[in-house]
């Protein structure tokens, strides 16, 4: 089995890329070649490419995992609004003890640029930086939506006049709300951050309990996005 054109192999180690990023641990070069639906050999190869560029590194019984790369490469995505960012994350998960995350409209989905954990809580839900799901669920999702005109999402998903009514409310009272909808038993609040010249962004934090309402949440994240937006410009 070959590997086919270039464009193929490329779309494949990028695959493997997304695969280990949404994998807590190490995999094994079966686990990849399955996950990927390739033979072994397509697998090995396309890892020692990685694994050269110093995107993947593997240990001693050979099991990959994302190498220190691939952190140099987040880091300058939107480096500025990262940069900015860190410092109001950090202390709005510190002053709610919750985990504080920057999202950000990545095609039809919402990407996790960077999180911050709080630093007194004994637990707290992780959000890592390259988690994805549908723009179309989540409340960082709905709050990228409202700043979208209708028309450049409305045939994104099948929950239709449900999914418009919720970003409608986004949009009247300026934040958004999601419970159990992309992790089970997991809460968020999220608010809109829109910053001239760069896709849709949202501020959100995710959580289990909480002695706060989401509208408290949602006051704290907003002045924190203003912060942002003042610093970029926007």
């Amino acid at each position: 089995m070959a590997d086919g054109p270039a464009s193929q192999t490329l779309s494949r180690g990028v695959r493997i890329l997304e695969i280990l990023s949404d994998t807590r641990g190490a995999l094994s070069i079966d686990d990849i070649a399955g996950r990927l639906g390739v033979h072994r050999s397509i697998a090995y190869r396309l890892l020692r490419t990685l694994e050269d560029h110093g995107l993947v590194v593997r240990d001693a019984s050979g099991l990959a995992a994302l190498g220190p790369r691939m952190a140099a490469l987040a880091a300058g995505v939107a480096h500025d609004l990262q940069a900015e960012a860190l410092p109001e994350l950090t202390a709005v998960a510190n002053d709610l003890g919750m985990t504080c995350f920057l999202a950000v409209l990545d095609g039809r989905e919402c990407i996790t640029l960077t999180s911050v954990e709080p630093r007194h809580t004994v637990a707290s839900v992780a959000q890592r930086p390259g988690a994805r799901h549908p723009v179309t669920v989540g409340a960082p999702g709905k709050a990228i939506l409202a700043q979208l005109a209708d028309a450049e999402w409305a045939d994104w998903g099948e929950r239709g006049d449900e999914l418009r009514a919720e970003v409608a409310l986004v949009r009247s009272q300026g934040h958004a709300t999601s419970h159990d909808e992309v992790i089970p038993t997991v809460q968020s609040v999220a608010v809109p951050l829109e910053l001239r010249g760069q896709r849709p962004a949202a501020l959100a934090v995710v959580h289990v309990a909480s002695a706060f309402t989401d509208e408290e949440i949602a006051v704290r994240l907003q002045r924190s996005a203003r912060t942002i937006r003042d610093a970029l410009g926007g």
